[in-house]
């Protein structure tokens, strides 16, 4: 014998909403390039002095010996230079 379908049941029936798709979650990675792509900007004057800061620290290590103050400045800047092109210099 078939079944008798009660009224109403299947139409009274709510549906549960659709779920949206779930946002991307944010990785390391997908951080370090929307970083990459927007480089924080370090002005002339706050570079000179992060340079200074290093030479000086250069100079610091050896005893304040004469002679070395153009190498000191050079290595500062070079690694000065490193680190912001990195992002991880000071402020």
């Amino acid at each position: 014998m078939a079944r008798e379908k009660t009224p109403g049941t299947t139409a009274d029936k709510k549906r549960a909403p659709r779920r949206r798709a779930a946002a991307p979650i944010a990785t390391p990675v997908a951080e370090a390039q929307s970083q990459a792509q927007a480089p924080n900007f370090v002005d002339p004057q706050q570079r000179a002095a992060l340079i200074a800061r290093a030479a000086y620290f250069r100079a610091l290590n050896r005893a304040f010996e004469p002679g070395s103050e153009v190498t000191d400045w050079l290595a500062a800047e070079a690694e000065v230079d490193a680190e912001l092109l990195r992002g991880t210099a000071g402020s």
